[in-house]
Protein backbone atom coordinates (compact mmCIF):
# COMPACT_ATOMS: atom_id res chain seq x y z
CA UNK A 1 0.00 0.00 0.00
CA UNK A 2 1.70 3.39 -0.96
CA UNK A 3 2.06 6.04 1.76
CA UNK A 4 -0.82 8.08 0.75
CA UNK A 5 -3.34 5.19 1.34
CA UNK A 6 -2.10 4.53 4.95
CA UNK A 7 -2.10 7.77 5.52
CA UNK A 8 -5.78 8.36 4.54
CA UNK A 9 -6.61 4.80 6.29
CA UNK A 10 -4.85 6.16 9.69
CA UNK A 11 -7.10 9.62 9.30
CA UNK A 12 -10.38 7.66 8.69
CA UNK A 13 -9.81 4.99 11.59
CA UNK A 14 -8.38 8.46 13.63
CA UNK A 15 -11.99 10.25 12.89
CA UNK A 16 -13.87 7.44 13.17
CA UNK A 17 -13.04 6.97 16.87
CA UNK A 18 -11.96 10.47 17.76
CA UNK A 19 -15.57 10.79 20.14
CA UNK A 20 -14.38 6.98 22.00
CA UNK A 21 -10.25 8.27 21.87
CA UNK A 22 -10.00 9.74 25.30
CA UNK A 23 -12.31 7.36 26.93
CA UNK A 24 -9.98 4.36 25.39
CA UNK A 25 -6.29 5.66 25.77
CA UNK A 26 -6.61 8.98 28.09
CA UNK A 27 -4.71 7.26 31.13
CA UNK A 28 -2.50 5.52 28.65
CA UNK A 29 -1.52 8.69 27.19
CA UNK A 30 -1.38 10.22 30.41
CA UNK A 31 1.31 7.97 31.47
CA UNK A 32 3.32 9.07 29.10
CA UNK A 33 2.71 12.57 29.62
CA UNK A 34 4.07 12.94 32.97
CA UNK A 35 7.04 10.59 32.65
CA UNK A 36 7.94 12.67 29.54
CA UNK A 37 7.39 15.96 31.64
CA UNK A 38 9.84 14.81 34.29
CA UNK A 39 12.41 15.32 32.05
CA UNK A 40 11.78 18.23 30.25
CA UNK A 41 12.43 22.11 31.57
CA UNK A 42 9.05 23.96 30.03
CA UNK A 43 9.48 27.44 30.61
CA UNK A 44 7.26 30.60 29.88
CA UNK A 45 8.78 31.38 27.27
CA UNK A 46 8.23 27.80 25.26
CA UNK A 47 7.04 27.58 22.01
CA UNK A 48 5.83 23.84 21.89
CA UNK A 49 4.15 22.00 18.60
CA UNK A 50 2.19 18.87 19.72
CA UNK A 51 2.98 17.35 16.21
CA UNK A 52 0.05 14.55 16.19
CA UNK A 53 -1.96 16.20 18.92
CA UNK A 54 -5.09 13.85 18.08
CA UNK A 55 -7.85 14.90 21.19
CA UNK A 56 -5.45 17.54 22.82
CA UNK A 57 -4.67 15.59 26.54
CA UNK A 58 -1.23 17.48 26.42
CA UNK A 59 -3.14 20.76 26.40
CA UNK A 60 -4.00 20.35 29.85
CA UNK A 61 -0.73 19.32 31.28
CA UNK A 62 1.31 22.71 29.73
CA UNK A 63 -0.97 25.16 27.94
CA UNK A 64 -0.90 26.85 31.59
CA UNK A 65 2.79 26.90 31.65
CA UNK A 66 4.18 27.75 28.11
CA UNK A 67 3.96 30.90 25.42
CA UNK A 68 2.46 29.20 22.82
CA UNK A 69 1.35 25.48 21.95
CA UNK A 70 0.18 24.52 18.37
CA UNK A 71 -1.31 21.55 18.26
CA UNK A 72 -0.74 20.03 14.49
CA UNK A 73 -3.38 16.57 13.49
CA UNK A 74 -4.56 15.19 10.01
CA UNK A 75 -7.63 13.96 11.47
CA UNK A 76 -10.46 16.87 11.53
CA UNK A 77 -12.53 14.88 14.29
CA UNK A 78 -9.66 14.54 16.65
CA UNK A 79 -9.24 18.11 16.12
CA UNK A 80 -12.71 18.98 16.67
CA UNK A 81 -12.58 17.30 20.29
CA UNK A 82 -9.21 19.15 20.67
CA UNK A 83 -10.41 22.37 19.89
CA UNK A 84 -13.12 21.63 22.68
CA UNK A 85 -10.47 20.88 24.91
CA UNK A 86 -8.17 23.89 23.86
CA UNK A 87 -10.78 26.78 24.66
CA UNK A 88 -10.20 27.40 28.42
CA UNK A 89 -6.80 28.19 27.19
CA UNK A 90 -5.86 31.56 25.00
CA UNK A 91 -2.59 30.74 23.74
CA UNK A 92 -3.50 27.42 22.01
CA UNK A 93 -3.30 27.18 18.30
CA UNK A 94 -4.45 24.06 16.20
CA UNK A 95 -3.69 23.02 12.44
CA UNK A 96 -5.04 20.28 10.05
CA UNK A 97 -2.43 19.17 8.25
CA UNK A 98 -0.35 16.03 7.52
CA UNK A 99 2.58 16.17 10.15
CA UNK A 100 5.09 14.83 7.24
CA UNK A 101 4.14 18.53 4.94
CA UNK A 102 3.49 21.01 8.70
CA UNK A 103 2.77 24.38 7.28
CA UNK A 104 4.76 26.04 9.53
CA UNK A 105 7.89 28.14 9.98
CA UNK A 106 11.50 27.15 9.92
CA UNK A 107 13.17 27.29 13.54
CA UNK A 108 10.40 28.33 15.24
CA UNK A 109 9.77 25.49 18.32
CA UNK A 110 11.87 24.97 21.17
CA UNK A 111 9.52 22.16 22.15
CA UNK A 112 8.06 19.18 20.10
CA UNK A 113 6.11 16.48 21.17
CA UNK A 114 5.48 13.72 18.62
CA UNK A 115 3.50 11.56 20.99
CA UNK A 116 1.90 8.47 19.59
CA UNK A 117 2.53 9.96 16.13
CA UNK A 118 5.72 7.70 15.00
CA UNK A 119 3.99 4.49 14.55
CA UNK A 120 1.52 5.81 12.49
CA UNK A 121 3.60 7.14 10.03
CA UNK A 122 4.93 5.19 7.11
CA UNK A 123 8.24 6.64 7.06
CA UNK A 124 9.49 8.03 10.50
CA UNK A 125 12.33 9.51 9.06
CA UNK A 126 10.46 12.00 6.54
CA UNK A 127 8.44 12.39 10.06
CA UNK A 128 11.44 13.22 12.29
CA UNK A 129 12.91 15.82 9.49
CA UNK A 130 9.86 17.99 9.11
CA UNK A 131 10.12 17.93 13.36
CA UNK A 132 13.80 19.13 13.14
CA UNK A 133 12.43 21.46 10.42
CA UNK A 134 10.23 23.30 12.42
CA UNK A 135 12.22 23.12 15.62
CA UNK A 136 14.88 25.94 17.03
CA UNK A 137 18.32 24.99 16.75
CA UNK A 138 19.09 22.77 20.18
CA UNK A 139 14.96 22.37 20.50
CA UNK A 140 14.36 19.61 22.84
CA UNK A 141 11.82 16.89 20.71
CA UNK A 142 9.95 14.36 22.98
CA UNK A 143 9.10 11.34 20.53
CA UNK A 144 7.59 7.62 21.64
CA UNK A 145 8.21 4.65 20.22
CA UNK A 146 5.12 1.80 20.35
CA UNK A 147 7.26 -1.02 21.31
CA UNK A 148 4.48 -3.43 19.50
CA UNK A 149 6.28 -1.66 16.24
CA UNK A 150 9.59 -0.96 17.19
CA UNK A 151 12.71 -2.56 19.54
CA UNK A 152 14.91 -0.27 21.52
CA UNK A 153 17.62 -0.56 19.34
CA UNK A 154 15.04 0.40 15.95
CA UNK A 155 13.61 3.50 17.92
CA UNK A 156 16.94 4.81 18.19
CA UNK A 157 18.72 3.94 15.65
CA UNK A 158 15.82 5.89 13.43
CA UNK A 159 16.23 9.05 15.84
CA UNK A 160 20.04 8.65 15.15
CA UNK A 161 19.74 8.31 11.49
CA UNK A 162 17.82 11.07 11.05
CA UNK A 163 20.55 13.58 12.92
CA UNK A 164 18.55 13.67 16.26
CA UNK A 165 21.16 13.60 19.45
CA UNK A 166 19.42 11.44 21.95
CA UNK A 167 19.36 12.64 26.00
CA UNK A 168 17.46 10.08 27.44
CA UNK A 169 15.33 6.83 26.62
CA UNK A 170 12.82 5.95 29.35
CA UNK A 171 11.75 2.22 28.95
CA UNK A 172 9.34 1.15 31.95
CA UNK A 173 7.38 -1.93 32.04
CA UNK A 174 4.38 -0.08 32.76
CA UNK A 175 4.56 2.14 29.79
CA UNK A 176 3.63 0.65 25.59
CA UNK A 177 5.84 3.06 24.46
CA UNK A 178 9.97 4.22 24.68
CA UNK A 179 9.70 7.72 25.74
CA UNK A 180 12.61 9.90 24.20
CA UNK A 181 14.15 13.20 24.89
CA UNK A 182 16.08 13.99 21.48
CA UNK A 183 17.74 17.42 20.87
CA UNK A 184 17.94 19.26 17.31
CA UNK A 185 21.07 19.22 16.12
CA UNK A 186 20.40 20.43 12.59
CA UNK A 187 19.31 23.89 11.70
Amino acid sequence: MNEWKLKRTAMRNYDLTAHLYDMRYAEEQAEKIRAALEKVDLRGQSYVLDFGCGTGLLFEYIAERVWMVVGLDFSRKELNEAKKRSRRFGNVHLVLADADYAPLRSGVFTHIFAITLLQNMPNPGKTLNEAKRVAFKNATIIITGLKKRFSLEEFKEILCENGLSIADIMDSDNLKCYIAICFNQHF
